[in-house]
């Protein structure tokens, strides 16, 4: 189980990283560059992320508390539940990756 305020301090910890509420004050939206990383919902039990296909494919299939993107592209984008056995340090590492994914990605 991890925390939604831990998951909170990480994305804020994050260069340049800017919390939003677009979708209301129940939703979290972190974002960097101007793009959306992270989507901390419902409840604050749940948490979006960015992910590369192949990676999130694994991801889905071995953990059960990690699903395809709710509200997201299935492909790009896992759900994992906060309150389910995920451990810590696993969402702590694709908290960062979803943040180089979108930070780092070349202009155009």
């Amino acid at each position: 189980m991890t925390s939604p305020g831990r998951v909170h301090a990480l994305c804020g910890a994050l260069p340049g990283a800017a919390l939003t509420h677009p979708f209301g004050p129940d939703t979290s939206v972190y974002k960097t560059a101007g793009n959306v990383f992270a989507v901390i919902g419902a409840g604050e039990d749940r948490l979006t992320l960015k992910c590369a296909p192949e990676h999130a494919a694994v991801l889905v299939g071995e953990h059960e508390h990690i699903v395809p993107g709710y509200h997201m592209n299935k492909r790009h984008w896992i759900t994992i539940d906060l309150g389910g056995e995920v451990p810590f340090e696993l969402v702590e590492d694709l908290i960062d990756d979803s943040y180089h994914l979108v930070h780092d990605k070349p202009r155009r």
